[in-house]
């Protein structure tokens, strides 16, 4: 990873060193916190330092960091879903002008252990910011990182009105998905779509511990045709690029290592664009889940899980038992 984990650790020094007494005694956090796997995407508050309780430059630091927490195609589906979170509510305030008094971001911030990585610089730390519709978990040991849970959301999914009408957070994930859909001869759609009728919401919500028996089976990789292939391989793809650039690629050589036949599509509602639609795609250590459902179907939310390495737990594991051998 490299310069990506330096910057992301450069980043959060920064931060941590940057804050004051009071602002240090809601930031800082212990990997050892039992609630270190409590987390939501629903408004409400939230364990953590308030950005609004920042000052611009530490604002900028959150920012950066967020953007060092991604590649680059991930960093900006997050920044439009955090300007999607804006325009929700200036349409509640009735003034849609960019430039309206809407308070501060409603995110809250957190900083686990200590981002230097102690004496060796290879002890395990993390971030986190959460809040309505944003939630990004990194761990990392040494140079190496895990994301997820990782979630977004956009409420609208697509902005319809004001100065930013046709604004989409996650217009691509929704594209690709359909694309898919489309692509499929109808003896493979009787097999792919498992419902007419969408789920409510994802069906892992914000679970600790995500739970894949609850999905649909779907339709198998091995099933496609190489197009088809092709479009669910740049779906799965848009969802790992929520990552760092080298761990997005050793979570798809893994999903390659595990045989690529294992992935599976599954969807659920209407087929076009303006129906409410539900989709997810699972393989031996993914989970992904898309919906669009809710306010009739301009209501969207999605996650990535990584079923063995959620909460760092692959790498946590591999840091101790590393220490455990030199011992």
């Amino acid at each position: 990873m490299g310069g990506d984990s330096k910057r992301i650790r450069d980043l959060a020094r920064q931060l941590v060193a940057s804050a004051d007494d009071d602002q240090a005694r809601r930031l800082r956090g212990s990997l050892d916190d039992p609630r270190l796997r409590e987390w939501t995407y629903l408004p409400g508050d939230r364990d953590g330092l308030p950005y609004g309780d920042l000052d611009v430059i530490q604002r900028e630091l959150v920012l950066e960091l967020l953007d060092a927490t991604h590649t680059d195609a991930g960093a900006a589906t997050v920044a439009v879903a955090i300007e999607t979170e804006r325009v929700r509510r200036r349409i509640g305030s009735g003034n849609l002008e960019m430039d309206s008094d809407i308070g501060p971001d409603r995110y809250w911030v957190r900083v686990l252990g200590d981002p230097s990585g102690g004496p060796s610089g290879e002890e395990p730390w993390g971030w986190r910011i959460n809040g309505h519709h944003l939630a990004v978990h990194l761990m990392m040991a040494g140079d190496r990182v895990s994301v997820t849970p990782h979630f977004v959301g956009a409420e609208p999914a697509e902005v319809r009105v004001g100065p930013q009408a046709g604004l989409r957070a996650l217009g691509p994930e929704e594209d690709l998905a359909r694309e898919l859909l489309h692509a499929l001869d109808p003896d493979q759609r009787r097999i792919a779509v498992y419902d007419d009728e969408p789920p409510k919401d994802i069906l892992t919500r914000f679970d600790p511990v995500a739970d894949p028996t609850v999905l649909p089976d779907g339709l198998s990789y091995a099933d496609l045709t190489d197009p088809q292939r092709n479009l669910l391989e740049r779906l799965v793809r848009r969802y790992l690029d929520r990552a760092p650039a080298s761990y997005a690629d050793a979570c798809w050589r893994e999903v390659e290592e595990a045989g690529v036949d294992q992935l599976a599509f599954a969807w659920a509602g209407g087929p076009n664009r303006g129906e409410r639609h539900y989709y997810c795609v699972t393989g031996p250590e993914l989970l992904i889940e898309y919906d669009n459902t809710q306010d009739d179907g301009n209501h969207t939310h999605s996650v990535w899980r990584h079923l063995r390495d959620d909460w760092g737990a692959d790498l946590l594991r591999a840091h101790y038992e590393a220490g455990h051998r030199a011992g």
